[in-house]
Protein backbone atom coordinates (compact mmCIF):
# COMPACT_ATOMS: atom_id res chain seq x y z
CA UNK A 1 0.00 0.00 0.00
CA UNK A 2 1.10 3.25 -0.75
CA UNK A 3 0.08 7.11 -0.95
CA UNK A 4 0.97 10.14 -2.71
CA UNK A 5 0.82 13.09 -0.10
CA UNK A 6 1.33 17.26 -0.39
CA UNK A 7 4.06 17.64 2.28
CA UNK A 8 4.98 21.41 2.41
CA UNK A 9 4.08 21.87 -1.47
CA UNK A 10 5.91 18.58 -2.90
CA UNK A 11 4.35 15.60 -3.41
CA UNK A 12 5.80 12.12 -2.61
CA UNK A 13 5.05 8.57 -2.63
CA UNK A 14 5.01 6.85 0.49
CA UNK A 15 4.61 3.64 2.15
CA UNK A 16 4.50 2.89 5.97
CA UNK A 17 7.77 2.86 7.90
CA UNK A 18 9.46 4.79 4.84
CA UNK A 19 11.97 7.73 5.94
CA UNK A 20 12.54 10.33 3.81
CA UNK A 21 13.70 14.33 3.59
CA UNK A 22 11.19 16.99 3.57
CA UNK A 23 11.52 20.76 3.67
CA UNK A 24 11.62 21.91 7.65
CA UNK A 25 8.62 21.18 9.32
CA UNK A 26 7.43 23.29 12.31
CA UNK A 27 8.11 20.95 15.48
CA UNK A 28 10.65 19.36 17.59
CA UNK A 29 12.39 16.30 17.49
CA UNK A 30 10.08 13.25 18.25
CA UNK A 31 6.89 15.33 17.21
CA UNK A 32 4.35 13.39 15.41
CA UNK A 33 2.76 15.33 12.89
CA UNK A 34 -0.16 14.93 10.67
CA UNK A 35 -0.83 15.83 7.09
CA UNK A 36 -4.14 15.20 4.95
CA UNK A 37 -3.52 16.20 1.55
CA UNK A 38 -3.83 12.52 0.08
CA UNK A 39 -4.14 12.82 -3.62
CA UNK A 40 -4.11 8.99 -4.21
CA UNK A 41 -4.55 5.66 -2.71
CA UNK A 42 -3.33 2.87 -4.38
CA UNK A 43 -4.06 -0.48 -1.79
CA UNK A 44 -3.01 -3.76 -3.85
CA UNK A 45 -6.12 -3.37 -6.97
CA UNK A 46 -7.57 -0.66 -5.91
CA UNK A 47 -6.60 2.91 -6.52
CA UNK A 48 -8.17 5.43 -5.77
CA UNK A 49 -7.37 8.60 -7.31
CA UNK A 50 -9.14 11.92 -5.39
CA UNK A 51 -10.73 14.99 -6.82
CA UNK A 52 -8.21 16.80 -5.78
CA UNK A 53 -7.82 15.20 -2.16
CA UNK A 54 -8.88 11.75 -1.20
CA UNK A 55 -11.80 12.66 2.05
CA UNK A 56 -11.14 11.12 5.07
CA UNK A 57 -7.17 9.49 4.19
CA UNK A 58 -4.26 11.30 6.41
CA UNK A 59 -0.77 9.90 6.98
CA UNK A 60 0.92 10.53 10.38
CA UNK A 61 4.89 10.98 10.40
CA UNK A 62 7.15 10.72 12.86
CA UNK A 63 9.99 13.85 13.19
CA UNK A 64 13.30 11.83 13.39
CA UNK A 65 15.97 14.82 12.98
CA UNK A 66 16.32 18.64 11.51
CA UNK A 67 19.51 18.28 9.48
CA UNK A 68 20.49 20.74 6.69
CA UNK A 69 21.55 19.72 3.23
CA UNK A 70 24.62 20.45 1.07
CA UNK A 71 26.41 23.58 0.13
CA UNK A 72 25.10 24.80 -3.29
CA UNK A 73 27.28 27.52 -4.80
CA UNK A 74 26.04 29.91 -6.99
CA UNK A 75 28.74 31.79 -9.06
CA UNK A 76 28.60 34.42 -11.87
CA UNK A 77 31.12 36.19 -13.98
CA UNK A 78 30.91 38.69 -17.17
CA UNK A 79 34.36 38.49 -18.75
CA UNK A 80 36.15 42.01 -18.93
CA UNK A 81 34.25 43.33 -17.04
CA UNK A 82 35.64 42.83 -13.50
CA UNK A 83 32.29 41.55 -12.15
CA UNK A 84 32.61 38.23 -9.95
CA UNK A 85 30.03 37.24 -7.84
CA UNK A 86 29.61 34.01 -5.53
CA UNK A 87 27.39 32.97 -3.03
CA UNK A 88 26.15 29.38 -1.05
CA UNK A 89 23.29 28.40 0.26
CA UNK A 90 22.37 25.24 2.54
CA UNK A 91 18.19 23.98 2.51
CA UNK A 92 17.08 22.95 5.64
CA UNK A 93 15.79 19.58 6.14
CA UNK A 94 13.43 17.12 8.37
CA UNK A 95 14.23 13.49 8.36
CA UNK A 96 11.07 12.35 8.92
CA UNK A 97 9.17 8.47 9.23
CA UNK A 98 5.84 7.26 8.05
CA UNK A 99 4.70 6.13 11.12
CA UNK A 100 0.78 5.45 9.88
CA UNK A 101 -1.72 5.56 6.52
CA UNK A 102 -5.47 6.07 7.78
CA UNK A 103 -8.45 4.97 5.22
CA UNK A 104 -11.21 6.52 7.04
CA UNK A 105 -13.41 6.59 4.31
Amino acid sequence: MYVIVDIAGQQFKVEKDNQIFVHRLAGAEGDTVEFNKVMLVEDGDNVTVGKPLVDGASVSVKILSHVRGDKVIIFKKKRRKSYQLQKGHRQDFSKVQIENISLNA
